[in-house]
């Protein structure tokens, strides 16, 4: 049975998951992708302050994130080469999986007071074949799903994503006080050994014709490719653009919410982590839902003008002031819409991705949106320094707009995206 046809007597998102199993691995995958992120980040932190580790050396511990913002270095090895006998996806999603497991058995027998250099570079270890899992997965869903599920499966992925950052998160500050922090990285490693089953059951995406057969095809291809298509160059802006004003009004939020309104700590934790979450999954799941029927184009354009509107919500608290229903308000607006516009982008970067390349060229996709978040802080406290609260998030509710101008001015390929073409396989 052809995917076009499905999706032609399938057009509710509900009739889509249940006639296509592959948007249920994704999400199982995406929990796998998303567990460890924590387990080297905020929960290690939060183990090695429960030991009494100098501050100094905790801070030092912030650098293994590094193969996160730069996994597009080895990004072409798992286009090129097909890993374990199992093809180029499988193979390195079970690789890496398996790095996982082992690095966290291995943390959990280390004490840090007294193996504390130890534990860095296995945490180090853990953080590299976490980026290089990420690396695999994306490309498994964006060669697995076809046009029509790009949405839906953006929508999943995000919901598995933040599941399974709360599980390596709260949920395992939750164990560790009762079992300990050994146990508690075991407990991670055997779930993520469910993962290792899904990757062993899930079919392997067809190869592509004309893959890669050199690694030097592998590295400099998937750039000359992607700059052979029209209008590469604005495609490329937008992808910097599009989440930008989102961005820049987040890079701030929670010190604005505290110094600029006067909300304690645990008033905003208990809003943006709990109220907060449920509605970025709601937005998650709503927005891939919406683009079944939708398509990328109109997605794109509501979600981005709502994403961009939801600023002004926090503009309006600003002026306000200590207002609770005005913080859930802007909390839940910003969340929901912001799940929802994360769900269109995924699905683009999916759509601009070349199955030859799809690992490298998605690496590189990411890493290019990642750029706003990290440059747009500094400039943004001399803003609000400058000008104020209100007319900051004013600011970035401008800077949202070049976006969708990008969009409307790209309409004609954005749209031809929707259409099934040579690449798109049955979603079995």
């Amino acid at each position: 049975m052809s995917v076009q046809g499905d999706m032609a007597a399938a057009p509710s998102a509900w009739q889509a998951l249940g006639r296509h199993p592959a948007l249920w691995r994704v999400t199982l995958l995406a929990f796998a992708s998303g567990l460890p992120l924590a387990l080297s980040g905020g929960t290690l932190q939060a183990w090695l302050a429960d030991v009494r580790i100098d501050i100094r050396t905790i801070g030092v511990f912030s650098l293994v994130g590094l193969p996160y913002t730069l996994k597009f270095l080895w990004a072409p090895l798992f286009d090129r080469y097909a890993l374990l006998g199992m093809g180029r996806r499988r193979g390195g999603l079970l690789l890496t999986q398996i790095a996982l497991i082992a690095a966290l058995l291995a943390m959990s027998s280390l004490d840090p007071r007294s193996d504390v250099a130890l534990l860095g570079l296995l945490a180090l270890v853990l953080a590299f074949a976490s980026a290089s899992q990420d690396i695999v997965f994306d490309a498994y869903r964006t060669e697995m799903l076809p046009a029509p599920l790009r949405g839906l499966g953006a929508g999943l992925t995000n919901t598995g994503y933040r599941l399974a950052m709360l599980t390596s998160g709260a949920l395992a500050l939750v164990l560790a006080g009762s079992i300990g922090w050994a146990f508690t990285y075991r407990v991670m490693a055997a779930l993520m050994g469910g993962a290792v089953l899904i990757t062993l059951l899930s079919p392997e995406p067809p190869e592509p014709a004309a893959a890669p057969h050199r690694l030097v095809d592998a590295l400099r291809e998937p750039l000359r490719a992607f700059l052979a298509r029209p209008a590469a160059w604005a495609f490329l802006i937008l992808i910097v653009l599009y989440k930008f004003g989102d961005a820049f009004a987040a890079t701030l939020s929670t010190a604005f919410l505290v110094q600029g309104v006067g909300f304690s700590v645990a008033e905003v934790g208990v809003v943006n982590k709990g109220v907060g979450i449920a509605a970025a999954l709601a937005g998650a799941v709503a927005g891939g839902a919406l683009m079944v029927r939708w398509g990328l184009l109109r997605a794109l354009l509501v979600f981005g003008v709502f994403q961009a509107l939801t600023n002004l919500l926090f503009a309006v608290l600003a002026l306000v002031g200590k207002s609770h229903v005005m913080l859930v308000v802007a909390v839940v607006g910003e969340q929901l819409f912001g799940g929802m516009g994360s769900a269109a982008f995924v699905a683009l970067l999916m759509a601009l991705c070349d199955v030859r390349y799809t690992a490298t060229q998605y690496a590189l996709f990411s890493a290019l949106a990642a750029l706003a978040r990290v440059f747009i802080g500094p400039p943004a406290g001399y803003l609000v320094a400058d000008f104020g609260w209100p007319m900051f998030f004013t600011l970035t509710f401008v800077a949202s707009l070049p976006a969708l101008g990008l969009v409307l001015y790209l309409a004609a390929p954005i749209r031809a995206m929707d259409r099934p073409g040579k690449d798109a396989q049955a979603a079995a």
